[in-house]
């Protein structure tokens, strides 16, 4: 037997209820645009609340780039119920405007000054974020900052890996444990990450003004449509989240002391190229937070993380430092178009099996080939996981995509059925049944289904998302919030404006006293982004 079914087997004596207890959290991020699939240019709607305090509808990088984020749950059925309360109400509150059902981004303006930055009020800590995004957009450009996706946070009941220290007879601390078993998970994550971008990428194209004046690779489908043809996710592929400066950066996931340490060199490392640009623009400015490879620590892109919430004051690199890894957060999740909230339960079932997988797996340290290796996979599978016969690294040795997913699916099962013996039903198995049926026919993969949307909307990607806008918005306005419901949201934003008030009234120092203080690690984990 192996080990990942021992374990398996092990905690189902222990505990058979268990893994029951292992909790989910959405945060979905999406475009608002007007009729004609432009870049909506209007405020963050003030019916939305506060986004600088509201708990479940914020904006990330742009003022037309809402994030929609779930309380945590240890229930898909109540995680997805939630998620679709907070796009009902916020569809609502949204006139003639719609959600952007894909990835990718809209139309962009020709001019970036027509991408509008997020704007979190006059407090300090508002204008802090604000000056972190302006430092992307000079860093990276705007258009960038215009994709959106999924994220998914995951973690196992504490009391899970307390039993599986005692059973192992590991001789470190619970904290130490606990995180020492999350970054086993993010290193067998990298390690098969490629299988996720194969089975729900769903970016396989974009719109030629996303890349106006940049160089790429990607062959013209139409006059306003670019794509690659074995392409299952673009906005994860070096067209996407593309960041020279980061790409000299070796963030190791073999303890989490080697991850703190590096990121904290990332931020206090200085980048000439950050420096000839200053803080403060010509007109003295703020424009960035500071001149370095990293303003923070959220400014790394990875298509995972691992997390710990945050105190009053703290910033995530010192909370886990203090208290260790408390959960992960999957970030590499495209937006599937044919689905209203972005994502299904099917999905996130999948998920929960791959990540405990990930989890109970063996999981050696990642030496420096199997770095390269791991990587070359995952942006092989982006840029064309659907390719026949597409062969990845495996340990130095060629293997078929299609025959290691297989093969992977069948390790995973074992976790699956343990969920679905939790759980009651089959509905993790089916998840898998699923993973399967793309593996063996490429051709229902997300990916290849929004190529065949596209070529059924004369070749475009605009007309095919913003048809797919269009049925979203109907469903929910069809679908619409109960009156009590409705009037609990509108009493959330309420409340979210007069908190923002508070923290404005609140304010003592000057704005460059404070961001001193932030740098000097004074500030709070408010800047996420991304």
């Amino acid at each position: 037997m192996s080990s990942l079914k021992k374990r398996l087997a092990w905690l189902a004596d222990a505990d058979p209820q268990l893994l029951g207890h292992s909790r989910h959290g959405i945060e979905r991020e999406c475009l608002r645009i007007d009729t004609s699939a432009q870049l909506a240019q209007t405020p963050h709607p003030q019916a939305l609340g506060s986004a600088l305090t509201h708990p479940s509808i914020t904006t990330d990088y742009s003022e037309a780039l809402l994030e929609l984020i779930t309380p945590v749950s240890d229930s898909q059925a109540e995680l997805f119920s939630q998620l679709e309360r907070i796009h009902r109400f916020t569809v609502s509150q949204l006139g003639d405007e719609r959600l952007w059902s894909a990835s990718m981004p809209c139309q962009l303006p020709a001019d970036d000054t027509g991408i509008p930055i997020a704007r979190y009020g006059r407090s300090n800590i508002g204008l802090l974020k604000y000056v972190y995004r302006r430092g992307l957009a000079v860093r990276y450009g705007k258009a960038m900052q215009c994709i959106a996706g999924i994220h998914y946070n995951y973690s196992l009941p504490p009391q899970l890996w307390s039993l599986l220290r005692e059973h192992e007879g590991s001789e470190g601390s619970a904290q130490d444990f606990q995180s020492e078993r999350y970054v086993a998970l993010i290193r067998n994550f990298r390690r098969y990450a490629w299988l996720l971008m194969y089975l729900f990428g769903a970016s396989p194209a974009v719109c030629r003004s996303f890349l106006q004046g940049r160089e790429h690779d990607l062959q013209g489908l139409s006059e306003d449509t670019l794509y690659l043809p074995w392409a299952t996710s673009l906005r994860m592929s070096d067209l996407g989240y593309n960041n020279n400066a980061q790409a000299g950066l070796n963030v190791c996931y073999n303890s989490l002391d080697n991850y703190i340490r590096s990121m904290r060199e990332a931020i206090s490392q200085p980048y000439p190229p950050y420096a000839a640009l200053g803080t403060h623009d010509a007109d003295g400015q703020w424009q960035q937070l500071n001149t370095n490879l990293l303003q923070i620590e959220n400014e790394f892109y990875s298509p995972i993380r691992p997390k710990r919430v945050t105190q009053s004051g703290e910033k995530p690199v010192h909370a886990l430092a203090a208290r260790g890894v408390e959960y992960i957060e999957v970030r590499c999740m495209d937006i599937d178009p044919f689905l209203p909230l972005g994502i299904d339960p099917s999905a996130a079932r999948f998920l929960d099996s791959f990540l405990l997988y990930c989890a109970l797996q063996e999981s050696p340290l990642l030496e420096n080939d199997e770095c390269e290796e791991v990587a070359a996979n995952f942006a092989c599978t982006v840029r064309m996981g659907r390719q026949p016969g597409l062969q990845l690294g495996c340990q130095g040795e060629p293997r078929e995509l299609r025959e290691w997913g297989l093969a992977l699916l069948d390790e995973i099962g074992a976790c699956a059925a343990q969920l679905d013996r939790v759980e009651g039903g089959s509905a993790h198995a089916d998840s898998l049944a699923e993973a399967r049926a793309r593996l063996e026919n490429p051709d229902l993969t997300p990916s290849a289904r929004v190529l065949q949307g596209i070529r059924e909307h004369g070749d475009s990607f605009v007309s095919f998302a913003l048809a797919q806008s269009e049925l979203h918005r109907g469903w929910f306005l069809a679908h619409p919030l109960e009156p009590a419901g409705q009037q609990a949201f509108v009493a959330e934003a309420e409340q979210s404006v007069q908190a923002q008030a508070a923290i404005e009234a609140a304010d003592t120092v000057d704005f460059d006293s404070f961001v001193a203080a932030y740098l000097a690690d004074a500030g709070q984990d408010v800047l996420a982004t991304g």
